[in-house]
């Protein structure tokens, strides 16, 4: 294992002398021919030893129990050449889904399938097919635990730090070493003495035989203490009784495997050997001292010690801590012998505590009834009964629902790995099948309280409330089961099919507050199940589904811009929609009472009582198997301001640093009334730094509705130096906060680099700077004396480099006008031809937006005179815009756009249409003018390249606001369309397009085989992907277990040949993607192995 966390364990045979080892291991095994092996013995005994020594590339492809998914090296030997049997570590063979291949030393390959993993000690087995090896010849090795004593001189061989073959000498210093403790919520051996040397073996080399110079196994390499170079070692007399059961049950069977049952007995307690001056400590009776040594074999030097019980085991309230065992002395194998052959069998033991002598009457219980064999997955996460091993190191009872990876919807919540579920939804959870019946009874968007305690602190329950995925993003809660006849866990619906989270359907209707805190919605054909008094939770990540009705899809809503004579727009005007809904909701006297807001504190300024109201924070969530287009985090909260609110549709400005992917769940807290719904991302600018994100206003409630009201724009006159603006925002919790600054520059240019992994960030942007640094995350708008947003104050990402390649995400905050906000509402008010989205039950057409794929920068004029351009254009500049003196120029132009092979860089852009160009707002507004001529979409260009004027006619490209709307995995790799920000890097493959990789998954193929992010894949076995579509086509055609070759393109241009294994069994290939229909994202699988092939497999 090789852990550095490696911990020196207690003081057992602290005190045994070197001369009396000697002794007792010439009894063993006369150690005098070992000291006179030659070279040469050593060389036959490698030569031998070395063919059957495998590579174990081993995938755990799921976390489960002690054990995190991914991809590992590790080291076995061939034990059983005519049946098969490799044996390795159990920590390498994994106690859950495992997939591994094991590499000769002549490179063959084979796959290989886990037969058994102790409980308890540090051994598996794996199977292969002998006949599979065609062109090595090998042998056995042979296990020899006998001939382990101190000073034998021994080879360890294996995989060390990622060598196919390493060969480290040593020499057994200790046989009687407490067995190594590696972590405090992991995997830990005990209850058996380890062996040590000091080979110092590495990662890899987990599994190696240690052998003498007769070519036998001696012990087996488990792990290794780097500070010290120790190495530790398994005996095998334990793992010669299971090798020898798994010989027979292998016979018994014809033509196959079959479930070999291992018996293994445990009381639950974990004992350590301390030496007799410490028990004599403890309380033991002289007397009793003596009777021990005189019973027990020569160089005996201490006893076994109770460490600890494990809470509701066979044990617990019947030995204690510090009781030393009498009836059984000595070695640790003796006693597990014992225990082994009388499964649910009673046994005495004799113990003293305290100097007081007691005979105790325990069952042995079967040890592989609490070892888990079987888990649930739901949302992505890993929910089994907790093992011996986790029941041990965490002292609960075996058995309770244990989290072994949160996923998505209980990450979401706040529920950490290692935590035992106690209740869900109200009921007390006991076992997994209570909390599966739970689940049962949920619909999508449910919320529901989940109570859960955690190792850490065990002693208090944590409320927190589980959201329920409303969107397809996880497969449906699937069981999965350990099959030991195949080696393969196999999966089947947890749920029955009438669940309610299994209905294709939905209808969404607001939650309604009843009496006894429970929410529930108003009938619809699913049921919800909802807690409502539950609002100081530590994460608040609630949901609430909105209502759409079936019958208005073909209704479209149009917003009504409503100018003032100052320019003011005013975001929440009437609409054009359904005559039924044209009415505002009016409020009864109690409603127009409502002080819970704090906006009216007699010390607020009128700027921040104005535009308290419409200020919400908003907390986005993104799941793991969705993080696309190079989001850099799971979990982001800022400050929005609600632009437009109406009786059937409210929207939220917020910039993209907040709400960055449409591949998200958003939440909504309103400074205005204390409540939290869920918004949906309907549009992402795809230049400027915002995102509109809807929400229902009906879940607010009459009393919310009336209380919240949209914000009064006024995007003109834009802002100017020295003007006084007030900056509004929200704390954590919902609190107003406001001052007066000063803008010191209202048309700073923003230079963000691209980062390590491309995501989104502002180009072609000017932002508002103010006197006053107000810190790098709190966002707000901001307004005039009167309340009138001007800006909205924002969030930008960015990475600082520190020296060489390290790099670190920062964010910084800066005032974004409102003009291009204003522009998006005008056009959804007009109703443009844009994509059509439902929007709480009503179809809306949303805009498209025409922008030149060209990332520019802008230059001095005294810097562009430089450059040879003349006196009449910077005149013609300076008249144009006195302020700023720049003229911008071409950094770069975006892959696969229209400008692509026209403007190069370094290119000045001086007019377009005989119009001169200063700023980025001129090339926005030159784009939008094509938009009213119809039909055109090129602009004429005036640019000034390599002293030379020219003008070029450079065509434009129309961009939608939905972001990305399909991902497909494939092999566990997140794969979608090349998103703007990698295009930004001005590089696409010469083999088309290609398709992207965003992400990869941890225990997937693409983690084993190198299928990493930030690369194309432009060819699967020669036939080219250039797009989505032409990828689905030749990968649905792969079948399960193939090889596969693929062929990709690094963003450095690199090209790349690597093979892969597909795996259907554990990764399935699907796609996600947006109906707009439906306003749902679903999940649709592609590809899958099924039941029929399963069995033709195996």
């Amino acid at each position: 294992m090789g852990d550095p966390l490696e911990r020196l364990g207690s003081d057992a045979a602290a005190g045994l002398e070197s001369t009396m080892k000697e002794e007792l291991c010439m009894e063993i095994d006369p150690p005098f021919r070992e000291n006179i092996a030659t070279a040469e013995d050593w060389r036959k005994a490698l030569n031998k030893v070395v063919p059957a020594v495998v590579v174990l590339r081993t995938t755990a492809a799921r976390a489960f129990d002690t054990e995190a998914a991914g991809a590992s090296y590790a080291t076995g030997f061939v034990v059983d050449k005519r049946r098969g049997i490799i044996l390795t570590n159990r920590h390498v063979v994994k106690p859950g889904p495992v997939v591994a291949e094991a590499m000769f030393v002549n490179r063959e390959e084979i796959p290989v399938h886990p037969i058994y993993r102790d409980p308890v000690h540090d051994f598996g087995f794996f199977r292969y097919d002998p006949d599979a090896i065609q062109f090595l010849s090998y042998e056995e090795i042979p296990l020899a635990p006998e001939a382990a004593c101190v000073g034998l001189e021994i080879r360890v061989v294996g995989n060390d730090s990622g060598e196919k073959v390493s060969i480290l000498a040593g020499t057994l210093a200790r046989l009687d070493r407490d067995a190594p403790h590696y972590k405090k919520d992991g995997y830990n051996d005990f209850n058996t003495f380890y062996l040590q040397a000091a080979s110092g073996t590495k990662g890899g080399s987990s599994g190696s035989p240690v052998i003498d110079w007769q070519g036998r196994a001696v012990a087996l390499n488990a792990g290794s203490k780097s500070s010290t170079a120790s190495a530790f070692f398994l005996p095998l007399e334990r793992v010669v009784r299971a090798l020898k059961l798994l010989q027979k049950g292998r016979d018994a069977v014809v033509n196959r495997w079959g479930a070999i049952t291992i018996p293994r007995g445990t009381l639950q307690v974990t004992f350590v050997h301390k030496g007799f001056d410490e028990t004599r400590r403890l309380g033991l009776q002289s007397e009793t001292q003596q009777m021990v040594r005189h019973a027990s074999p020569p160089g005996e030097t201490g006893m076994l010690v109770v460490d600890s019980v494990v809470p509701g085991g066979p044990a617990h309230k019947h030995l204690e801590p510090g009781d030393i065992l009498i009836r059984i002395n000595g070695e640790f194998l003796k006693m597990e012998i014992l225990l082994d052959d009388r499964v649910d069998q009673k046994i005495d033991l004799q113990i003293e505590r305290g100097g007081t002598s007691l005979n105790v009457e325990l069952i042995v219980q079967d040890l592989h009834s609490i070892t888990p064999d079987y888990f649930l997955e739901v949302s992505g996460a890993v929910i089994h009964p907790l093992s011996y091993q986790q029941a041990r190191n965490f002292r609960f009872h075996c058995g309770v629902v244990y989290v072994t990876e949160p996923g998505y919807m209980l990450f979401r919540a706040g529920v950490p790995r290692h935590a035992i579920i106690k209740k869900f939804a109200g009921e007390e959870i006991s076992r997994l099948d209570d909390l599966i019946a739970v689940l049962s009874k949920l619909s999508r968007g449910a919320r529901v309280p989940l109570e859960y305690i955690s190792y850490m602190d065990r002693h208090r329950r944590k409320s927190v409330l589980v959201t329920v995925d409303r969107h397809e993003w996880y497969a449906p809660p699937q069981i999965y089961k350990r099959d030991d006849s195949t080696g393969l866990w196999t999966a089947k619906p947890a749920l029955p099919p009438q669940s309610p989270l299994l209905a294709s359907n939905y209808s969404f209707a607001p939650p309604t507050v009843l009496s006894g805190g429970t929410c529930e919605s108003s009938p619809t054909p699913m049921e919800r199940i909802h807690h409502g008094n539950n609002q100081d939770l530590t994460d608040g990540v609630t949901y609430m589904d909105t209502n759409y009705e079936s019958d208005v899809g073909s209704k479209r809503r149009k917003v009504e811009e409503e100018s003032s004579s100052d320019g003011t727009v005013i975001a929440d005007s009437s609409l054009h929609e359904p005559t039924e809904e044209n009415s505002r909701p009016t409020a009864n006297a109690n409603l127009i009472d409502y002080k819970g807001s704090p906006a009216a504190a007699a010390n607020a300024s009128l700027a921040e009582r104005v535009i308290e109201p419409t200020l919400v924070m908003l907390e986005v969530h993104v799941p793991p198997s969705c993080m696309i287009d190079g989001v850099h985090s799971q979990h982001f909260f800022g400050t929005g301001v609600i632009v437009y609110h109406s009786q059937s549709m409210g929207l939220v400005a917020v910039d993209k640093n907040t709400v960055a992917i449409s591949v998200s769940d958003v939440m909504l807290s309103f400074a205005a009334f204390p409540v939290e719904i869920p918004g949906e991302v309907v549009f992402l600018h795809p230049v400027h730094n915002f995102a509109l994100v809807a929400y229902d206003p009906s879940g607010l409630g009459a009393v919310g509705a009336s209380a919240v009201r949209a914000a009064q724009l006024l995007p003109e006159p834009g802002l100017c130096r020295g003007d006084a603006v007030y900056l509004v925002g929200l704390s954590r919790s919902l609190q107003a906060t406001s001052r007066k600054s000063v803008v010191t520059n209202p048309c700073a240019a923003l230079n963000i680099g691209s980062a390590d992994c491309p995501r989104y960030r502002a180009t072609n942007m000017e932002v508002i700077e103010l006197d006053t640094d107000f810190g790098s995350t709190f966002s707000g708008v901001l307004t005039d004396e009167q309340g009138r947003v001007q800006a909205i104050w924002g969030s930008f990402s960015t990475q600082l480099k520190y020296g060489g390649s390290a790099s670190e995400d920062h964010q910084f905050v800066r005032g974004i006008p409102v003009y291009a906000i204003s522009q998006v509402l005008e056009k959804i008010s007009c109703g443009t031809d844009g994509p059509a989205l439902l929007i709480n039950g009503i179809k809306r057409s949303m805009p498209l937006v025409r922008i030149l794929e060209v990332e520019l920068y802008p230059t001095l004029l005294s810097k562009a005179r430089s450059f040879g351009l003349s006196d009449d254009w910077v005149q013609a500049l300076v008249k144009k815009d006195p302020t700023r003196r720049q003229v911008l120029r071409v950094k770069g132009c975006l892959a696969g756009s229209k400008a692509e092979n026209l403007l190069e860089q370094g290119d000045m852009v001086l007019a377009i249409d005989k119009e001169p160009i200063t700023c980025f707002r001129d090339i926005e507004d030159a784009c939008q003018a094509l938009d009213k001529h119809g039909g055109v979409d090129e602009l004429t260009m005036t640019i000034f390249r390599q002293g030379r004027e020219m003008e070029l006619v450079v065509g434009t490209d129309v961009r939608a606001g939905n972001g990305t709307a399909r991902v497909i995995n494939w092999c566990g790799s997140i794969v979608q369309d090349p998103h703007p920000a990698v295009r930004a890097l001005g590089f696409l493959p010469e083999e088309g397009h290609g398709v992207y990789v965003a992400r990869w998954c941890h225990g997937s193929p693409a983690h084993r085989y190198g299928l990493y992010a930030l690369q194309w894949i432009v060819e699967i076995n020669g036939n080219p992907t250039p797009d989505l579509d032409h990828f689905v086509n030749v990968t649905k055609e792969l079948e399960h277990g193939e090889f596969v070759r693929v062929r990709t393109v690094h963003l450095n241009g690199k090209p790349r040949v690597l093979t892969l294994k597909q795996d259907l069994h554990y990764w399935p290939m699907w796609e996600l993607r947006f109906d707009p229909d439906t306003a749902i994202w679903r999940r649709r699988t592609i590809k899958e192995l099924d039941s029929l092939q399963y069995l033709r497999i195996f």
